[in-house]
């Protein structure tokens, strides 16, 4: 795996988005090349994709399909550094390149759908831990709902994220208000 480039895996993803019929054998056909370019040469990442940012979690593109049919960033974490309570109207793949990041998880239960912006009651899900090496999914319809964060206090977590279109936004949740709104996020240019 160590000659995987940064190119094969846009190309195998490509042919597994183009052969998928639904968001979730979006997942299943680019997990394993994710899984492939973790574990092989990570030399495409350059200095420019482990920006930070002191005051929140920094999003540096690495790859933005003309089609908008994928996107790739790298995500850089500084200790103690996490999202707010948010989805992403897509489905994902997500690597972690190093350090351990954790996710915590919610449950959207009032029954309303994905097309209510008020009234939204969440329930807490699990958490889990995801090492340097490891890969997570997600799919929308319901969407994924969840809080990422690097736990640690002394060292950066920087994690790989695939995601079904150029991932402009994504809605943020209040859960006491029991309401959401969209947010535009910001990114680094690569």
């Amino acid at each position: 795996m160590t000659g995987y480039t940064l190119r094969e895996f846009i190309d195998e993803c490509r042919r597994g988005i183009a052969e998928s019929e639904n968001p979730a054998q979006c997942v299943r056909k680019t997990v394993p090349p994710m899984f492939k370019l973790l574990n092989g040469d990570i030399g495409f990442l350059e200095p420019k994709h482990f920006r930070s940012d002191p005051g929140h979690y920094a999003r540096n593109a690495i790859f933005i399909d003309e089609n908008d049919t994928m996107s790739l960033f790298a995500l850089v974490w500084l200790p103690g550094q996490g999202t707010p309570i948010h989805d992403h109207g897509t489905w994902g793949v997500v690597g972690i390149v190093e350090g351990v990041m954790s996710e915590s998880n919610f449950i959207r239960v009032d029954g309303q759908g994905n097309a209510a912006n008020s009234g939204i009651e969440l329930v807490e899900g699990g958490d889990i831990l995801l090492a340097s090496g490891s890969v997570t999914s997600f799919v929308p319809n319901p969407d994924h709902i969840h809080i990422a964060r690097n736990p640690d206090d002394s060292q950066r977590v920087v994690s790989l994220h695939l995601y079904g279109h150029a991932m402009a936004g994504f809605n943020i949740y209040d859960k006491e208000a029991r309401t959401r709104q969209w947010f535009e996020t910001e990114y680094n240019e690569s």
